[in-house]
């Protein structure tokens, strides 16, 4: 009989294994995250330096242009291996007025004629107003260039200070031949349940609603192929919620216990990215809250789950302030482990984020070796 113990056991073994080269690393997982917050690295950032050896802060965006990865609409946006990209598309973009279908099309032409493009130097070309957006607003042809990229024409070709510049691909994905949308959607979900293994069946309807909205044209064969999770995927019901992993897996091979490594991770990394998941396997709520007022919050500005052993045992706030890491640690069950090795393998980890930040000079402040005066929100630093 398969234990939440288990599933959780195995979500650490089969997402944090032996680290690798950053092109292996995004191969094996298949779909990394972006998100634009440094606080004090990116999650792209935070998620690869577990998995990569000699990682270090920034890697991605400056090796980018070397890796076969693209820059991609997915559940969320983040980073994708080549080969997936070819699975979302083609997009059906949104409807456009005829001065806008305009000026898109120039807009294209006077990237494949410059070959890579900034958005500020588009901008300065065609001075063509700006247009509202969920954040607030931006230029009109800040947001084709988007949509280009959305859409397929377009492909982000390095970032410069975290701005992406884009150039044309060389064959648009129209171009190439269509793969039947059945494929394509199979394939997705595959890579889903890979990704985010196991997956609880509330979790994977979920997921295959936010695909949705980066793969519109495959709405019908997402949703087929979902209903399809239990032929397609080996699957256990485990108090009450039906869990999916892949077919070529053995959950059992990740029974062990995992080893005494404390690691913090991002908050939108595999093991920690589904909320629901995350509740299910560690018996507590742990949420993102960089969006949450500050008087609201529970676990700061952004707060890294604390990875130790088969728990996930709180959370850690961690900020970079005259050179100088700080740290600053609340538990969900309101005190730090009283264990010795516990409060050593927490200083490592301090250790290891400093050599990933690049920082020299030592941790402001060091673990308590146990968990005296670690009670309430006292623990959560916010911003």
């Amino acid at each position: 009989m398969i234990r939440t113990v288990d599933l959780r056991r195995y979500a650490i073994a089969r997402s944090l294994q032996r680290p690798t080269t950053l092109q292996k690393a995004l191969q094996r997982i298949g779909f990394i995250q972006a998100d634009p917050i440094r606080a004090p690295a990116r999650a792209q950032d935070l998620i690869l330096r577990h998995r990569v050896r000699g990682y270090r802060a920034g890697d991605l965006e400056e090796k980018y242009e070397s890796l076969s990865v693209d820059e991609e609409y997915f559940v969320n946006y983040g980073f994708m291996p080549h080969e997936h990209v070819r699975w979302l598309h083609p997009r059906v973009t949104l409807s456009q007025d005829a001065r806008t279908r305009v000026l898109a099309a120039a807009l294209l032409t006077f990237v494949r004629e410059r070959g890579a493009v900034h958005p500020r130097e588009a901008d300065a070309h065609f001075k063509g107003g700006r247009v509202k957006r969920w954040s607030g607003s931006s230029s009109i042809t800040t947001h084709l260039l988007d949509r280009l990229h959305f859409g397929g024409d377009l492909r982000v070709v390095r970032r410069e200070n975290g701005i992406r510049i884009y150039s044309a691909r060389p064959q648009p994905m129209s171009d190439y031949v269509e793969l039947p949308r059945s494929q394509c959607a199979d394939a997705l979900i595959d890579l889903i349940v890979r990704i985010y293994a196991p997956v609880p069946a509330p979790s994977l309807g979920h997921l295959c609603r936010l695909l949705k909205f980066s793969a519109p044209h495959l709405a019908t064969e997402l949703g087929a192929a979902v209903a399809n999770a239990p032929q397609r995927f080996r699957h256990a019901r485990v108090a009450g919620t039906e869990w999916f992993w892949p077919t070529d897996e053995d959950l059992r091979a990740g029974m062990e216990i995992p080893d005494d490594t404390v690691r913090l991770l991002a908050p939108f990394d595999p093991i920690v990215w589904d909320r629901r998941r995350f509740e299910l396997c560690w018996g507590w709520q742990y949420r993102f809250e960089a969006y949450t007022p500050p008087s609201q919050r529970r676990f700061g500005y952004y707060a890294l789950p604390v990875l130790w052993r088969d728990r996930v045992i709180g959370w850690g706030n961690v900020s970079l302030r005259e050179g100088v890491l700080k740290s600053n640690f609340g538990y969900a069950k309101g005190s730090a482990p009283r264990d010795r090795v516990y409060a050593r393998e927490l200083n490592a980890e301090l250790d290891r984020f400093r050599s990933f930040m690049g920082i020299n000079s030592p941790a402001l402040s060091r673990a308590p070796a146990t968990g005296r005066g670690s009670r309430g929100k006292s623990e959560a630093i916010a911003t």
